[in-house]
């Protein structure tokens, strides 16, 4: 679970991104708030200041702060970390306060903020703030705007933020390796005035990509193309937290992107308006109704839609192979070939072995195959109905009639009204109609 260790007296005001040193200093770092759970936390309510609605992060938390005069104040520690893909597989990932992807970060337009970073990694590292309006020294690239921080060292960046809207932060340190271990995180800074643009649920996914053999723990952080992981916050199908959602809440759900490739996200029984990027918000003016929305690499798509339809409704990637888990791209096309023939002959030489892929793919999800170690099915999930042959980039909305406003409990399977599920028509199929002949002229 979460801890949220007593924050101390604050460090001296600094005006760069510099280390912090020296025992009068490090005596007012704020403890590092850690959790280590997949859960999702419940969202954290503004006890003063400006009214918001917090936001809720799959899998995640949003990071404690304090406040030191009119300033607040976080800590992110970076770290390595295990990181629970779903049950049955982890991975060796670097991070922040004990997870991959960190906590977000969550504050209102205007705040200043004074964010710790202390590196507990075992090479140095930066902090980027992705999208933010800030001093070209807190800017975060190790080397241009301020030093590297070194392992052991703690470094602290202030700024005002100067606009609300959805925002990232991840390294700019050794990049390629430390965002493939899993180094990013949501920062989320609410409008001033609490009616702008307001919601009733506003969700925060990251998304990361990962190449890890089974029965490995690693990431191969030189792949460029060829992942077997498609995650949202580190957790894939059957993994990711569900939405609830109460009927006719309006809703928003923000998503960015850290993998090496674009994700066409695909809603079910609605359709939303693309409302924050992370260059700012969308004019009302200029949204348009959509059901698919694609959102490019290092970037953000916040989508807002009224949850006005009930049911358990399908969010997911609608490139197929990003709705999948730890998939093997050599397997052999086998569909319509008869292995049954040679499978006594290829069973002398491996006893276990089992013809598949004649017929698809689908009874794999079915017959719950033994698997390597630290590895999940490729295809995986039960429903009411049976296999949903599922992975990756796919999670519920699950939108309800009568729940609490802030109630994110999981309400379980959607309870169709009769006649509303569709079923198999019984007896024959009756012979399509025969056309008759043309009339001659």
């Amino acid at each position: 679970m979460m801890s949220r260790r007593g924050f101390v007296s604050s460090a001296a005001v600094l005006t760069g991104a510099a280390v912090v040193s020296g025992r009068i200093q490090a005596a007012g770092i704020p403890e590092a708030p850690t959790t280590r759970t997949t859960a999702m936390q419940p969202p954290v309510v503004p006890s003063s200041g400006p009214d918001y609605q917090p936001v809720a992060t799959l899998n995640g938390w949003t990071l404690p702060w304090r406040m030191n005069g009119d300033v607040k104040e976080f800590h992110l520690v970076a770290e390595p970390v295990v990181r629970e893909f779903a049950p049955g597989m982890k991975a060796n990932l670097w991070g922040y306060n004990g997870q991959a992807p960190g906590p977000t970060i969550e504050a209102v337009e205007g705040d200043k903020v004074r964010i710790f970073v202390t590196n507990k990694l075992p090479e140095h590292t930066t902090v980027h703030w992705h999208g933010l309006i800030l001093p070209n020294g807190m800017d975060g690239v190790g080397g241009l705007t301020q030093p590297h921080i070194k392992p052991g060292k703690t470094f602290v960046y202030e700024f005002e933020l100067k606009k609300s809207g959805s925002f990232m932060y991840h390294p700019h340190s050794d990049e390629m390796v430390q965002m493939a271990m899993g180094m990013m995180g949501m920062f989320v800074v609410h409008p001033r005035d609490p009616k702008f643009r307001r919601v009733d649920r506003d969700f925060v996914v990251i998304m990361s990509a990962y190449a890890i053999d089974p029965g490995t723990y690693l990431p191969k952080v030189s792949e460029m193309t060829d992942f077997n992981m498609w995650t949202w916050n580190s957790r894939v199908f059957p993994g990711i937290d569900p939405m609830p959602v109460r009927l006719g809440d309006r809703v928003r759900i923000r998503i960015g992107n850290l993998t090496m490739t674009n994700h066409p996200i695909h809603i079910h029984g609605h359709t939303f308006a693309v409302s924050c990027t992370d260059g700012g918000w969308v004019p009302e003016s200029a949204q348009w109704p959509e059901a698919t929305v694609d959102v490019p690499v290092g970037s953000i798509r916040a989508v807002d839609f009224l949850a006005d339809n009930p049911g358990d409704w399908a969010l997911h990637c609608h490139k197929t192979h990003h709705a999948m888990n730890a998939m093997g791209h050599n397997v052999r096309n086998m569909i319509g070939v008869n292995q049954r023939p040679l499978a006594g002959d290829v069973r002398r030489l491996v006893p276990d072995y089992m013809p598949m892929g004649s017929e698809g793919t689908a009874p794999m999800a079915q017959m719950q195959m033994p698997l390597p170690d630290n590895t999940l099915p490729m295809m995986t999930g039960f429903g009411p109905f049976g296999p949903l042959e599922m992975g990756g980039m796919f999670t519920v909305i699950k939108i309800r009639e009568g729940l609490a406003a802030n109630d994110y409990k999981d309400p379980g399977p959607y309870k169709h009204p009769s006649g509303t599920v569709a079923y198999e028509v019984e007896g024959p199929t009756p012979a399509p109609a025969k056309q008759s002949p043309k009339s001659k002229s």
